[in-house]
This record gives structure tokens, sequence and C-alpha cells, in this order.
């Protein structure tokens, strides 16, 4: 399994040919640099399909998926990137609206 410890959204789309490289140029022209055990979600144009590069400490992995039927709840584009808690990540690899889960989520009391 692979440590993930911090897991960021990024709003701009990213052309789905892309490969490890490009991904990770991608990744330091938006977030600076590419941090051990962080992951980095990208989506294309249609968000139908998605990318996560993850820095493992020694190397990299890149992990694609795509629906075949409908779409992934995205962030607009324009807006800032987003860091994800594990269970939105969760919900966003399996297609679930992802805003809906995590404390940004929870039903408090007053």
């Amino acid at each position: 399994m692979i440590r993930i410890d911090a897991a960021w959204l990024a709003t701009a789309p990213l052309d789905m040919r892309a490969g490890t490289d490009t991904a990770l140029a991608r990744v330091i022209a938006t977030f600076g640099a590419a941090h051990p055990h962080h992951a980095y979600v990208f989506a294309n144009q249609r968000a139908n399909r998605l990318k996560i590069l993850v820095h493992d400490g020694v190397g990299l992995w890149l992990a694609a998926r795509r629906l075949h039927q409908g779409k992934f709840v995205w962030a607009p584009p324009g807006s800032p990137n987003v860091a994800l808690e594990h269970t939105q990540l969760n919900a966003l690899v399996l297609g679930l609206p992802w805003q809906r889960m995590g404390s940004q989520g929870a039903i408090t009391v007053i």
C-alpha cells in the first residue's frame, strides 16, 4: 500500500495523454514541489477521467481512473487548489460527491 499523508486537488484540467514527467512538471508549476507521501489529483476537461500522481519518498506513482458514465465532481476552473482529506480522496476516486465527506460535511450541534 502506498502511504498518502496529504492529497491535493488541482483545479486546472490536465491532458490525459500526459505521462509521469508531464504530470510532475504540472505539480511543480502548480504546487511548487512534489512532496513525499503527497498525492496530486488531476482531471481532464470533461471530468470523466482522472490521474493521481503520488511521490512515495523514493519514486513516483501515476494512477488513472475513468468513468464510463457520468463525471467526477470537480472544483470549478480558476478556483484555488483544494486540500483533500482521506475520506474525500476515497469518495472522489469512486466518483462520489467528495465535498459532502470529511469534516466539511459534518453535522454538528450549534
